[in-house]
């Protein structure tokens, strides 16, 4: 696993989709499409807006990448204002260049969930797996909705939100945790482990602990990040901030390592 350290959320960011748009035009001109796993939340704007300015510039393009997004709220139609349906729409894909066919978002309306989830895995699968999974840390070192407590072998499925889920999304809610839904739809742990390549976003003092626990501890269900330390090609891109309760010999061998790869910049 490597842990990439920049000065602050931005550098991160650049970092991180700078990195993604390599590996999307490597692809350029091969027999088929990039697959892409892509989250929701606040961590990855800074990303997707990066992508939106590569686009611009002529960089980057979404035409031949298929996506497939972590999760959705049950019970949220796709145009509710906090669908991730939505949030894909208003913050990427409005403004990429991505077919309509290729984005794939898991339905929370659907009439059988479990097998909507059995169908996004399969849709996966079919896809030839996961090129690379983008995703976010939360405060409790959650991944996707893999609370702390998930199975690390877990598929996509159906999960009950726990109460400080709700808190923390209230804020997209008018501030009401009584309005976030109760329930999603969300990729599992092993679902992401099975891409081929991972790519974490951590910023802030409020992940601080959480990426302690996942960088120094050991693999455990109850900081569900943790399962990177087992994975083949597993990155994490982080803010100084974010490094706050690590040690500072971790912080220092993390970044010797890029500086003698020549990818370290702070």
């Amino acid at each position: 696993m490597r842990l990439i350290i920049h000065k602050d959320y931005a550098a991160a960011s650049r970092w991180a989709a700078a990195y993604i748009a390599d590996r999307i035009n490597a692809f350029a001109s091969g027999d088929r499409p990039f697959v892409l796993g892509l989250p929701t939340g606040s961590s990855p704007l800074g990303i997707y807006r990066e992508f939106i300015r590569l686009r611009k510039e002529g960089n980057l393009s979404f035409a031949r990448v298929v996506t497939f997004n972590m999760d959705e709220y049950v019970g949220l139609p796709p145009d509710h204002p906090q669908s991730y349906h939505r949030f894909m729409q208003d913050n990427l894909f409005s403004q990429m260049d991505v077919k309509t066919e290729n984005a794939h978002i898991l339905n929370g309306m659907a009439a059988d969930l479990a097998g909507e989830c059995e169908a996004y895995e399969a849709a996966i699968a079919a896809a030839g797996g996961i090129d690379l999974f983008l995703g976010g840390m939360g405060v409790d070192g959650h991944l996707a909705f893999n609370e702390p407590g998930s199975s690390l072998q877990s598929r996509t499925r159906i999960k009950t939100l726990t109460q400080d889920t709700k808190f923390a999304n209230a804020r997209f809610f008018g501030g009401d945790p009584r309005q976030v839904p109760s329930t999603a739809l969300t990729v599992g742990v092993g679902t992401v482990m099975d891409a081929r390549e991972v790519l974490i976003i951590v910023n802030g003092h409020n992940k601080a602990r959480a990426l302690q626990a996942v960088v120094e501890g050991g693999v455990n269900h109850m900081w569900t990040l943790s399962c990177l330390q087992t994975h083949r090609r597993a990155i994490i891109v982080c803010d100084e901030e974010a490094t706050d309760e690590l040690k500072v010999s971790t912080v220092r061998y993390f970044k010797d390592i890029e500086k003698a790869a020549g990818s370290y910049s702070g």
